[in-house]
């Protein structure tokens, strides 16, 4: 008997696998496509695209500040309090920024023409000021005058003097040993200006430090205060900021 031979086709596992995930067990690679999240190449574009949003924003920004600076200009200020009658000096000046209406402020570039100027009124420290608050002239009232004294320690209170001060003008004896009554030159004076080596506006004192002020006195009396200061026997006792003085200056107490 004769036997044929027959082949016999094997069913491929990983055909049957496919066919049977596709069937039914596991998702299929379209609906993980449509769920999976984008990758870090996919961003790169809206990262960039965002980069230069606000590289613009900033740049806008900027430019934006800059031309509300541009709109803003520099003015004249004092650097510290000035009492009437002071002559100014660079070191009196400072300046600030403002925008609008100046109202005839002083621009900061044109501070040269007022140094050597005098303050005609009380100058407060960062005050912005005008051409009115000053005079190329010293502010002396009508039968006043202007004296400069130089005082050592003992002729001045110890806590010193400053522009301003309120004080009684007193012609002493000369070593204080002739008899002779302490005479009473100005009842009441204000100091216009004080200056020493520490200090251009105030001074403190001590035994070996020279004070020079300018002191206002009336006219009828400048020769008597200027011969005892130049005799080194005149003192100057400070009295209350609220004391009227004798002479007064417009614009000043």
């Amino acid at each position: 008997m004769a036997w044929s031979a027959v082949t016999v086709c094997p069913v491929s596992s990983t055909t049957s696998s496919r066919n049977a995930r596709q069937s039914g067990g596991q998702p299929n690679r379209a609906a993980l496509a449509t769920n999976r999240l984008p990758t870090t190449r996919e961003r790169r574009p809206a990262l960039a695209a965002l980069a230069v949003i606000l590289i613009l924003l900033g740049a806008a920004g900027s430019a934006l500040i800059a031309l509300r600076s541009g709109e803003r200009v520099g003015y004249l200020t004092v650097s510290k309090e000035i009492a009437p009658g002071h002559k100014l000096v660079r070191g009196d000046f400072g300046s600030g920024q403002i925008a609008g209406d100046t109202a005839g402020l002083i621009k900061a570039a044109d501070v040269k023409d007022f140094i050597g100027d005098y303050a005609k009124t009380r100058l407060y420290k960062d005050q912005f000021v005008t051409s009115s608050m000053f005079s190329d002239t010293p502010d002396v009232p009508e039968k006043g005058a202007l004296v400069g004294v130089s005082l050592e320690g003992g002729q001045v209170p110890s806590e010193g003097l400053q522009s301003g001060d309120i004080v009684r003008v007193i012609k002493v004896p000369v070593g204080g040993t002739d008899g002779t009554p302490p005479e009473v030159l100005v009842g009441a004076a204000e100091v216009t200006k004080v200056q020493d080596d520490n200090d251009k506006n105030k001074s403190s004192v001590n035994t070996n430090q020279v004070v020079n002020a300018t002191v206002l006195v009336p006219s009828d009396r400048s020769t008597a205060v200027a011969a005892a200061a130049a005799a080194k026997n005149l003192v100057l006792i400070k009295l209350a900021p609220g004391t009227k003085p004798e002479i007064a200056r417009s614009g000043g107490r």
